[in-house]
């Protein structure tokens, strides 16, 4: 369950997302010590509000993970259950354009058809 969390994607996340984290915490510190080098309130707020993104950076990348975890592996697969497969009727009573559009779109699909059906028996 936890091997998704370790591929090379996740785990760059993880390093990117701890480095973040440990930046907030510096930025925080720079702007405490220029508060208390007789900065203003702005310098006070950030060294506050430096902390607050870490922290809330860590809460969505929690829920990232949940959500990773939660997710069937197989989502966005294709399925291995038979589809079955009906020639799409071709209208040629109506439009004449619309017949040979429909006429077209009719063949592509027979080409998919054929070409899938290629791809599975290799």
């Amino acid at each position: 369950m936890y091997r998704r969390l370790l591929t090379p994607r996740w785990v760059l996340l993880h390093l990117l997302v701890a480095a973040l984290f440990v930046a907030t915490w510096f930025l925080a510190y720079w702007q405490l010590s220029k508060a208390e080098a007789g900065g203003g309130a702005v310098n006070w707020s950030y060294a506050v509000q430096w902390p607050l993104y870490g922290f809330m950076g860590l809460w969505f990348y929690s829920r990232m993970i949940r959500n990773e975890l939660h997710r069937d592996p197989d989502e966005g697969e294709p399925g291995r259950e038979v589809v079955l497969y009906q020639r799409p009727r071709v209208d040629t009573t109506g439009d004449p354009e619309l017949a040979a559009y429909n006429a077209y779109l009719a063949e592509l699909n027979e080409r998919a058809l054929k070409n899938s059906r290629g791809q599975a028996a290799r």
